[in-house]
C-alpha cells in the first residue's frame, strides 16, 4: 500500500519541523511503493511533546484516477480499499441511501469505459472529464510533501509545550457526494470494513475527495492551497482533541460547563480557529469586497442565537437546532464558526499568535475575554451585545 507517515515532532524552541523523507512514488506507473516521513529530535527540543502522526493513504485515489485514464485499476479492487468504502459509506448517508459495494463497483465500471450509469450518486462522470488536473493535483501532493505542509501549518498555531499524542489516518479519493469535500469520522474498523462509532469510540479519520479539489482555483497552485487549508482545518480539530485529551483544565471545564451557551463557545473558539486556518492559507490575507458587511450579519446572528440559549426555559430541540444551525448552515450562515473566525482573525493580528495559542491552553473563556477587551478598546470592531459579554464575565468569576 501507498502510506505516507508525517511525524509531527515540533522544535519549540525554533518552531520548525525537521524531517527525513523518503522514497516517492512521482508516476501512476511506478509500482506502489512505502513512503516514510519522520522527525528527529532537534537541540532543545521540549521532550517531543507535539507527536501527531498523519497516516496518508493515496491507494483509492491514485487506482481510481488510473482507471479514469485508461491505463488501469479493477473496479471490485478499487471498490474494497479503505478509503473507497469511506467514501461509499458517507456518499449515502448525506444521500439518504442504502450504497453497497456492488453498487460502488458497476459505477466503477461504467466510469473505467466512459459509459452512462445513470444515477452518478459518486459524481464519477465529472472526475472523468476532469482527469487531466486531478492526475496533476495528486502528483503535486506527492512532489511538494503535502503531508509534512499540513503537519507545519497546524503545529503553529499550539502553545509551546502543548501534548499532543496520536495517530491520524487521511485517505484520499476521487469520487463521493457532491456536497462535501473533505470530512472527519471515527471509524472502527473490522477488517477492512469500516463502522462509524460515536464520540469518544473509534480512531478519528480523515477522507478527502481530489475530484473536488480541482475546482479549488484556475491555477495548478490555487488548487494544491485550496486543498492544503481544507485538510489542515480537519487535522487542527483532530489535534485540538488529541490536546483536550491530555489536558486537566479542559477535563475540568466540560465536567463543570455543560450548558448551551458553553457548547456555543466551545464551538465557537474550536471552529473559528479552523476557519481562521483555513482563510490565512487560502486567501493570503485577501478579503471579499463584501467582508464588513458579512461579518456585521454574522455577530447579529450570533448575539441573536447566544442570547436565546442564555434564556430560561429554552427547549432541548431548540437548543439542539441553534447548535446545529451554528456550524451546518452554509459558510456565512453558520453563525458560530464564523463569528469565532472572526475573533480569531482579531485576536491573532491585534494581540500576536502567542496570544491566540494561549487560548487553546485556557480554553473559550479566554478566547472570548481577549476579543472583548480589543473589543472595548476599538469600538469599530464586531460588537458583542452587553447579555452575551455580562455571561462571559459571569461565566469567568466562577
Amino acid at each position: 500500500m501507498e502510506i505516507s507517515r508525517v511525524h509531527m515532532n515540533v522544535d519549540r524552541t525554533t518552531g520548525t519541523i525537521e524531517t527525513s523523507l523518503g522514497s516517492v512514488a512521482r508516476r501512476f506507473t511506478l509500482p506502489l511503493v512505502a513512503l516514510v516521513c519522520w522527525s528527529s529530535p532537534l537541540a532543545g527540543q521540549e521532550h517531543g511533546q507535539f507527536q501527531l502522526v498523519l497516516e496518508l493513504n493515496y491507494v483509492s485515489a491514485e487506482k481510481t484516477i488510473d482507471l479514469y485514464r485508461g491505463l488501469s485499476g479493477r473496479p471490485s479492487e478499487i471498490a474494497e480499499l479503505r478509503g473507497s468504502q469511506l467514501a461509499m459509506q458517507t456518499t449515502g448517508l448525506l444521500a439518504h441511501r442504502k450504497l453497497d459495494l456492488s453498487g460502488l463497483e458497476r459505477a466503477l465500471e461504467a466510469a473505467k469505459f466512459n459509459q452512462n450509469l445513470g444515477d452518478d450518486v459518486y459524481r464519477m462522470k465529472e472526475a472523468r472529464d476532469s482527469v487531466g488536473p486531478l492526475a496533476e493535483l495528486y502528483n503535486e501532493l506527492r512532489r511538494r510533501n503535502f503531508g509534512q505542509k499540513v503537519a507545519s501549518t497546524v503545529e503553529q498555531l499550539f502553545p509551546a509545550g502543548a501534548k499532543v499524542r496520536g495517530t491520524l489516518p487521511i485517505y484520499f479519493v476521487a469520487f463521493g457526494h457532491q456536497n462535501i469535500d473533505a470530512f472527519v469520522r471515527r471509524v472502527i474498523w473490522h477488517g477492512d470494513q469500516p463502522l462509524f462509532a460515536r464520540e469518544q469510540e473509534g480512531e478519528p479519520t480523515i477522507v478527502v475527495n481530489l475530484a473536488k479539489a480541482v475546482h479549488y482555483g484556475r491555477t495548478l497552485d490555487e488548487r494544491f492551497l485550496g486543498l492544503l487549508s481544507t485538510v489542515a482545518h480537519e487535522v487542527f480539530h483532530a489535534a485540538f482533541d488529541a490536546y483536550k485529551d491530555e489536558s486537566p483544565l479542559w477535563r475540568d471545564y466540560y465536567a463543570r460547563r455543560p450548558s448551551y451557551f458553553d457548547a456555543l463557545t466551545d464551538l465557537a473558539q474550536n471552529e473559528g480557529i479552523a476557519y481562521y486556518l483555513s482563510l490565512i492559507q487560502s486567501s493570503r490575507g485577501r478579503l471579499p469586497a463584501d467582508w464588513e458587511q458579512r461579518v456585521a450579519n454574522v455577530f447579529a446572528s450570533f448575539n441573536r442565537s447566544a442570547e436565546e440559549l442564555l434564556a430560561p426555559g429554552l427547549t432541548p430541540a431548540r437548543a439542539q437546532e441553534l447548535l446545529l444551525s451554528a456550524n451546518t448552515s452554509g459558510y456565512w450562515e453558520s453563525y458560530g464558526a464564523m463569528a469565532g473566525m472572526v475573533m480569531a482573525k482579531q485576536i491573532d493580528q491585534g494581540l500576536g499568535r502567542g496570544a491566540l495559542a494561549e487560548t487553546i491552553a485556557n480554553g473559550p473563556m479566554d478566547f472570548f475575554r481577549k476579543y472583548i477587551d480589543l473589543m472595548r478598546r476599538s469600538p469599530s470592531m464586531p460588537l458583542l451585545s452587553s447579555r452575551v459579554v455580562q455571561a462571559i464575565q459571569n461565566t469567568s468569576r466562577r
